[in-house]
């Protein structure tokens, strides 16, 4: 008989379940979008920075050597689309670089090549005095030096910029080195034999192994699916609060709650039923963002997602958040007295929860005092879970946190939904 009871009580959530569209596509088809979306956006963001070529304008009114070379390193590092155009002068380049839909921009004045020369003579001359190899008077003046001047589209972010003058400042610093190191040899008489001294001086350099810290053996590597799948399936995990927290809301207000104490039923089962069915969704949508980020973003040239390997970890994860996304919106509609103010204030909150959780905009971006609100955040902790194991390759032992603190939150949102409905005598 209390099997029964509960397929009765579980077919009655699955057809109130159904019969709300809204809220059916605000937990399939919102995180499609938003996963499919979001994803493409990003993914040209991480090839801005990993593969693709920035254009850049270069207008070289110098034409000497180092002039020459400086082109010539911008194009060898493999990060620049150089365009050379005909005809542009110092002062139509930012209009050329606007014009043309170019980020970046870089004129070599007239004279760059002689100033350098210049002003490498004297340096090898100042040295070659201290040593004592010269002893012909020298002109202390300092020499003027060329000034490059380097222009960015507006769009582009200034810690990009910044990179790519830290570059250009680092070309500079092995041209001018080169250029010293040849002006000494030829002020001792020994020009053409600086080319192995040039050669170890590049092949000493102090190498920069990049590791990505990880966790065990993983071999996941960060991009775009990896971050974005997990993330906004949890964001519409917890918009549920739509669709349940307003069902919660109608079916006290009707009087289907107090219909029920007539019955010869528990009204716990009714709130177990309402649990189970949720869930379920929750595991459901997990499924369907996963699997489109398995097979269907690949097939419009995006990332797989890749699994982690302790896959039960993954589940454990995926279920805790599913209870705690059902557990806030039975919070909600148990305290909601309209089904407006369920949905209002349901999904408001939800977007702002998944602001200062990580979702929109990453916490270590954030300022101090909003990555400590993060941690009451409970889409912050479901998305620690999921990173922990997506991308850090992470163990149970990693997880330990995110586990207490979702459990607590889960017993938390119970408490609070029991504490309401036992006020108005409806258990």
């Amino acid at each position: 008989m209390s099997l029964y009871k509960l397929y009765a009580s579980l077919k009655k959530e699955f057809l109130l379940l159904i019969n709300d569209r809204i809220g059916l596509m605000l937990l399939f088809v919102m995180p499609l979008l938003l996963v499919g979306i979001i994803t493409v956006i990003q993914d040209g963001a991480y090839k801005v920075v990993n593969e693709n070529k920035i254009p850049m304008v270069v207008v070289n009114d110098d034409h000497g050597a180092q002039g020459e070379q400086l082109v010539h390193l911008l194009r060898e590092s493999g990060l620049f689309e150089i365009d050379e155009p005909v005809g542009v002068t110092q002062a139509s380049v930012r209009e050329e670089l606007l014009a043309g839909g170019k980020m970046l921009a870089l004129y070599i004045p007239t004279g760059f090549t002689a100033g350098l020369q210049a002003n490498a003579d004297e340096v090898s001359q100042i040295l070659l005095q201290d040593l004592g190899l010269d002893s012909d008077s020298l002109h202390r003046g300092d020499t003027a030096l060329p000034t490059l001047q380097f222009f960015h589209d507006p769009v582009l972010q200034e810690n990009y910029a910044q990179s790519v003058l830290g570059m250009l400042y680092t070309f500079m610093g092995e041209i001018e080195n080169t250029l010293m190191v040849s002006k000494m040899y030829s002020a001792m008489d020994i020009a053409g034999k600086e080319s192995r001294l040039k050669e170890k001086m590049k092949s000493t350099r102090v190498q920069i192994e990049p590791i990505v810290a990880m966790n065990g053996n993983s071999t996941v590597v960060p991009n775009a699916t990896q971050h974005n799948v997990p993330a906004w399936t949890i964001f519409a995990m917890f918009f549920m609060v739509v669709s349940l927290g307003s069902n919660l809301v109608k079916e006290r207000n009707n009087g289907s709650f107090m219909r029920l104490r007539t019955m010869p039923t528990s009204f716990a089962l009714v709130m177990i039923s309402k649990i189970v069915v949720y869930v379920g969704v929750a595991i459901l949508q997990v499924l369907v963002t996963f699997g489109m980020g398995m097979y269907l973003l690949p097939m419009i040239d995006l990332p797989a997602l890749a699994l982690p390997d302790n896959i039960i970890a993954a589940g454990v994860v995926v279920l805790m958040s599913s209870l705690a996304a059902v557990s806030y919106a039975l919070l909600i509609g148990s305290w909601a007295q309209t089904q407006e103010q369920a949905n209002g204030f349901g999904a408001v909150s939800i977007i702002i929860l998944g602001a200062i959780g990580g979702i929109l905009v990453p916490i270590f971006v954030m300022p101090s005092y909003m990555q400590m609100a993060a941690k009451f955040s409970p889409l912050h902790w479901c998305l620690e879970g999921f990173y922990v194991l997506f991308l850090k390759g992470g163990s149970w032992q990693d997880l330990q946190s995110v586990v207490l603190y979702l459990g607590g939150f889960i017993v938390a949102c119970q408490l609070g939904s029991f504490l309401k409905l036992k006020i108005d005598k409806i258990i």
